[in-house]
């Protein structure tokens, strides 16, 4: 029993931590209890212990802001956290599932460099090999760190309201390949997801079946460096598609 209350505890310390948001810094007494369904005694109570140790500051007109402790456990979670330990896996997944190499892109200056890749199990794939630098304006995965670099014009608005681009032999005229970003916390832009093979097998199997798999893999991606998946979905038609099918 006493472990249970003392999850219950951490539970409702944790909800009151969970009100503040990007938009809303402070909050009273009474808008906490109103928000996390908490009576406000048990605010007052477990707000003290967050004041205690770091994580919730009063200021004196009795309204309650993040305080620093916070900062500083993201900030140690940005420096000890390494790609290397989940971008592999999501890359083996992606190869599993389409039978085409997968990579991850991040820019390097004018350059973008292949921090991960996970070649296709097919004597005949494109060839790129981690740590290989590739320039930035040819190339889906280029494109798409580009746009979130925040690059003007038609194609690159149209890749950030899109979440994706494809390109077709432009680096190399027989590959193609097909990109989308992978956020982090603070929806910071972390790098480009790519599928990439001969050109004549990604035009067989067409972007759209290649997106399903590569957003959903964006998504979980997204979500373990801290991001929000919810802006990474499939094409409005690849929904529309779906609907249409849904009411035959």
């Amino acid at each position: 029993m006493a472990t249970e209350e003392g999850v219950a505890a951490v539970d409702r310390a944790l909800s009151i931590l969970d009100v503040f948001n990007e938009h809303e810094r402070e909050f009273s007494l009474a808008e906490i209890a109103r928000r996390t369904g908490l009576y406000k005694s048990t605010v007052l109570r477990l707000a003290k212990s967050l004041e205690k140790y770091g994580y919730l500051l009063r200021q004196q007109d009795g309204t309650y802001h993040l305080a620093s402790k916070l900062f500083y456990l993201g900030s140690m979670y940005q420096r000890h956290f390494q790609t290397a330990s989940v971008v592999p896996p999501i890359l083996r997944a992606i190869v599993a599932e389409l039978n085409e190499g997968a990579s991850f892109y991040v820019q390097d200056g004018e350059q973008r460099v292949c921090l991960h890749r996970v070649d296709a199990p097919r004597s005949v794939r494109d060839s790129v090999h981690e740590g290989a630098r590739l320039p930035l304006n040819v190339g889906a995965a280029g494109h798409v760190i580009r746009a979130f670099a925040g690059a003007t014009g038609q194609r690159y608005q149209q890749i950030r309201r899109d979440m994706y681009t494809a390109s077709f032999g432009e680096r190399d005229p027989e590959v193609s390949a097909v990109a989308c970003p992978v956020f982090g916390l603070n929806q910071q832009f972390r790098g480009a997801l790519t599928v990439s093979g001969p050109r004549y097998r990604i035009d067989a199997l067409g972007v759209d079946p290649i997106l399903r798999i590569l957003f959903k893999h964006a998504r979980n991606l997204t979500t373990t460096l801290g991001g929000d998946p919810a802006s990474l979905q499939p094409p409005v038609r690849e929904r529309r598609k779906k609907r249409a099918a849904a009411t035959r």
